[in-house]
Formats: C-alpha cells, sequence, structure tokens
C-alpha cells in the first residue's frame, strides 16, 4: 500500500537521500579513522617527551664531574703521576690478619 501511494518526486527525494548519505560516507569514515590516528600519535608524542625529559635528566646527572671521575676510576683510569694497583685475595688476607690478632692458647 505504502508503495502504490509514493510519487515519483517522493522516489526521487528518497533517492537523493540516499545518494547524499552514500557521498558522506566515506569522507566520514576517513575523517573518524584520521581523528583516532591523530590520538594515538598524541599519546607516541606524550610518552616520547616524558622519555626525552627523563634522558635529559641522566645526561645532566652523567656530565657531573665527579660522575665522571668515579666512572673513570671504575674503568682503571688513574690522574697524571698516580700509580694503579690491583690488590687480589683482600678477603684471605683479612681471615689471616684477624687469625694473626687472636690469642693463642687460651
Amino acid at each position: 500500500m505504502i508503495l502504490r501511494r509514493m510519487t515519483p518526486r517522493r522516489w526521487l527525494a528518497a533517492g537523493a537521500l540516499v545518494l547524499v548519505a552514500l557521498l558522506y560516507f566515506h569522507p566520514l569514515k576517513a575523517y573518524l579513522d584520521a581523528h583516532s590516528q591523530v590520538a594515538q600519535k598524541q599519546q607516541v608524542v606524550k610518552r616520547l617527551e616524558r622519555q626525552k625529559s627523563s634522558l635529559e635528566r641522566q645526561l645532566g646527572a652523567s656530565t657531573s664531574v665527579a660522575t665522571l671521575e668515579s666512572e673513570a676510576r671504575a674503568l682503571g683510569y688513574v690522574h697524571p703521576g698516580e700509580h694503579l694497583f690491583i690488590v687480589k685475595n683482600i678477603d684471605a688476607w683479612r681471615k689471616r690478619l684477624r687469625a694473626s690478632l687472636q690469642p693463642h692458647g687460651r
């Protein structure tokens, strides 16, 4: 019944409405996809900015003279005029020292 009552003008209007909906579908979908990608990229940027500030703090701490000197000492570097001595078996030496300091015969 409803189909018989629709005039050609109404069919044309319905067809135009469907055409407009089809024409807007792809750009709207592309916009929504791009919007979600932008949100994801913004999250990545925020994470990278936090990582950058953390690395800058670490760099500032690692370039201090005291830190560089302690790192160099750990690598075995010495100041000019100093001599490097490598001492081994300190634990065995301490045991012998303790044993020799204890009183004997009691």
